[in-house]
């Protein structure tokens, strides 16, 4: 037992400066270092959205640090703690020892993941869409919950998130939603989840009781920053504006103040509508817009009209996971054979287990050569 728990501690150890030297954490130290100054200057509000996109990278870098820190404090004292329990003969102590060594395995492997995403976009925050396809009215509820389920990832992890626009179906459901994850590295980690999603269950809105089967695609984007140059002429738009509105067409709002965008050259439509002022949903819609055009633009100069898309419909198949309600519970995806039996939770936001298997999946198709 012993001899397996140094060559366990060996491994761990040996991963863990594997990951520091990738995240170059003197790097990030002085980079943390650099991000404080400018957190303090007194006019870093006076933009806003500047200070964001500085507090917000602040706060994962001193997160990470500390992760990686903490690790190797924790590798140093669990090895000491085996060390001496083995001497004196301490069972218990050992037992601890080998439970505090397979938490830290977990939490190595988790941030390993994060070592794998260095696409060219990967640390942009994201851009989600969800809609609902085949399947009516199941269909439309499955979208909703797929949102759910993003969003109480995303709170799991303390990430924040903006809603720009909620288009509800008429019975139950959306037909679609596009949402913010604005952290660093959200766009590398959820765009491993693009694809379609399949729903079977029982369905509630069956008078029959009959089980029924729907999908829903989910679409994940990168954000725009100023270096990407996605420049729109104004005649290239049409901008129409319309009342907001909520679950079954109630109206939420008195003002004509969402918008819906229209790029006339691409036929690309997008709207918002959660804000609380016209120009701020044009803002936003325009910022959603721009997304959806880098994405053109790079497919149109790589010649892959999938490549930051993450070729969700073509390579991967048209479902890329299965959430089964009935006759078992089942959630499994189709790519990487990750899979759970228990779909509450995963529809509660647990689908860390699956976007680590996600992107492990993604670097091994990078590199493996084509047969």
């Amino acid at each position: 037992m012993a001899a397996d728990f140094s060559v366990v501690l060996d491994e761990l150890t040996t991963t863990l400066a594997s990951i520091e030297a990738v995240l170059d954490v003197d790097d990030m130290r002085q980079e943390v270092a650099d991000l404080e100054q400018q957190a303090a200057a007194p006019d870093l509000w006076n933009d806003v959205e500047a200070a964001q996109a500085v507090t917000s990278r602040l706060s994962y870098l001193q997160g990470t640090l500390r992760r990686v820190e903490e690790l190797r404090g924790r590798l140093d004292d669990v090895g000491l703690m085996h060390e001496m329990a083995a001497d004196e003969g301490d069972e218990a102590t050992l037992a601890e020892t080998e439970r505090e060594l397979e938490s830290i395995r977990a939490v190595i492997d988790e941030l390993e993941v994060r070592t794998l995403l260095n696409g060219e976009y990967d640390s942009r925050e994201a851009l989600v869409t969800i809609r609902s396809e085949a399947g009516g009215v199941d269909a439309a509820d499955f979208a909703e919950m797929l949102m759910r389920m993003y969003l109480r990832w995303a709170e799991r992890h303390k990430y924040p998130t903006e809603v720009y626009d909620v288009s509800y179906a008429e019975e139950a459901g959306i037909k679609s939603a596009t949402f913010a994850v604005k952290v660093p590295y959200a766009y590398g980690t959820l765009s491993v989840e693009q694809g379609t999603h399949r729903l079977v269950r029982i369905s509630p809105f069956d008078n029959q009781g009959r089980r029924q089967t729907s999908f829903a695609g989910v679409e994940v984007l990168p954000v725009v920053e100023q270096t990407d140059h996605v420049d729109i002429p104004e005649n290239e738009i049409r901008v129409d504006v319309f009342r907001s509105s909520g679950p079954g067409g109630q109206s939420v709002n008195t003002t004509d103040s969402a918008v819906r965008m229209t790029h006339i050259p691409t036929g690309i439509v997008v709207s918002c509508q959660n804000e609380k002022s016209q120009i701020q949903n044009r803002a936003a819609a325009l910022r959603v817009l721009q997304a959806r055009l880098l994405v053109v633009r790079q497919a149109e100069q790589r010649a892959e009209m999938d490549a930051l898309k993450g070729d969700g419909g073509s390579s991967w198949g048209n479902q890329m996971r299965s959430y089964v309600l009935h006759p078992y519970q089942m959630v499994k995806d189709l790519r990487t054979e990750q899979e759970s039996g228990n779909p509450g939770d995963v529809l509660d936001g647990g689908i860390d287990a699956f976007i680590e298997a996600g992107i492990r999946w993604r670097r091994q198709q990078e590199t493996t050569p084509a047969a």
